[in-house]
């Protein structure tokens, strides 16, 4: 990787933040954290919400650091209006990041591949049962939102019709998808480097929002604990499910592995969170660069 770009080649960066997404707040948290790094390090970095200001002002700036969460910022509408602007950007392209936010699609896509994912499928207004198909307990899911908004288990009929009602709220379609039980881990993305791996330790039923956000007693393990030759084998899955979506840049996959230890992804993030606390800064300081430096990294792969 050459070398970390000074302020004179980056000219000025539109750190995109806020928006007008279920995941508002946690994106003006991780574009304050991203505006401190930039400054920090001399970029003529501002902070741009898309809720406040139109889109058009983006035609002022030389390159644009997307930290904005959710639909509107991560599903490839805003890469799209930065292309057809021409202005370079952070990040996943139009159809990586369409594909990423999209759980269903990416599932499918690489069932496709041959990788390894948990059975699912898509649950109509009338919520069918999903013994014959998927069996119980099951993990239901908005099919495009992010920080596990909207996602509840379901370990029968009546369970499975009050998760779909409750994700419901955030998106016409939701996923039913096969409950796996064992550890959760998840890869940072970096380039083409894949990041220490992360083990997720938490006393809810799974990572939830409150898990990830609230609670006090939220593990994450890095080192994993995961011997060389799995955390190799970690690696590459994770590199091969992010660059099947066609993830660019920087972005981050989750997995589980289960009581035989067998892998299984669950999804893909192309824009995780970037504060002090996240899951990306933490492998990262665990592979030995700290925030700073991975913020400007993050934009370097962007620059011309």
């Amino acid at each position: 990787m050459s070398g970390i770009p000074g302020r004179d080649d980056a000219g000025r960066v539109a750190v995109l933040m806020g928006g007008a997404s279920a995941e508002r707040d946690i994106s003006l948290r991780s574009g304050e954290a991203v505006l401190g790094a930039l400054q920090r390090g001399g970029y003529q970095a501002e902070a741009f919400d898309p809720r406040d200001r139109a889109l058009e002002g983006l035609r002022g700036y030389d390159a644009a650091f997307i930290a904005l969460h959710g639909r509107g910022g991560e599903d490839g509408t805003v890469q799209g209006l930065l292309d057809l602007l021409g202005v370079p950007y952070t990040g996943s392209g139009v159809l990586g990041s369409a594909l990423g936010m999209d759980k269903w699609r990416c599932k499918r896509l690489w069932q496709g591949y041959g990788l390894p994912t948990p059975r699912g499928r898509l649950l109509g207004p009338e919520v069918a049962d999903v013994a014959d198909t998927l069996g119980y307990p099951v993990i239901v899911k908005p099919v495009r939102e992010g920080s596990s908004l909207g996602m509840a288990r379901a370990d029968g009929p009546e369970q499975l019709a009050a998760a779909y009602r409750a994700a419901a709220v955030y998106d016409t379609d939701i996923l039913a998808e096969q409950w796996v039980e064992g550890e959760e881990y998840t890869v940072a993305l970096l380039g083409d480097w894949a990041l220490p791996s992360i083990r997720l330790e938490t006393s809810h039923a799974f990572f939830d929002y409150a898990a990830k956000y609230q609670a006090h007693d939220t593990g994450h393990h890095c080192p994993s604990g995961l011997g060389a030759a799995e955390e190799a084998d970690l690696s590459t899955l994770c590199r091969e499910a992010f660059q099947a979506v066609g993830g660019h840049g920087w972005g981050r996959v989750d997995a589980m592995r289960d009581a035989g230890g067998a892998w299984w992804l669950l999804e893909v993030n192309t824009i995780p969170g970037l504060t002090g606390h996240s899951l990306v800064p933490i492998a990262a300081a665990q592979a030995g660069i700290g925030f700073d430096e991975l913020v400007a990294r993050i934009l370097e792969e962007a620059l011309p």
